[in-house]
């Protein structure tokens, strides 16, 4: 991945490595926020495998990306299209917020008319 594509990235998991990233680029999301976002991408590899991560588009929309090793072969490809659609079920409030929040920060769109849903 590239310099401006590791910019949009606001966390992931690692299956294989164990491990959980939180872009401190986003240090200003509430606690509350990151803590949720963890739990999601940790419970995801626990349960798919392969890495998860949560990203901002360019136009600020947020999306779920998975990968896994060629080799790995108990990655679950059919569960993690299903639980990402669950995911994105239960948690639309949570992104809608984290895109909000994103194109007031970062691509200075005027919060006003995005809450009045212009």
């Amino acid at each position: 991945m590239g310099k401006k594509e590791d910019d949009k990235v606001i966390c992931g998991a690692n299956a294989y490595d164990k491990k959980y990233y939180f872009n401190s680029r986003y240090d200003k999301i509430p606690d509350s926020i990151k803590e949720e976002l963890h739990v999601i991408c940790v419970l995801f590899t626990e349960e798919i495998g392969g890495i998860f991560t949560i990203e901002f588009e360019e136009d600020g929309t947020v999306s779920m990306r998975t990968e896994y090793a060629p080799e790995d072969y108990l990655y679950d490809e059919i569960g993690s299209g299903l639980l990402i659609g669950e995911i994105r079920r239960k948690r639309q409030e949570l992104f809608e917020t984290l895109s909000l929040y994103y194109r007031a920060m970062f691509l200075n769109e005027d919060v006003s008319k995005l809450l009045d849903g212009e």
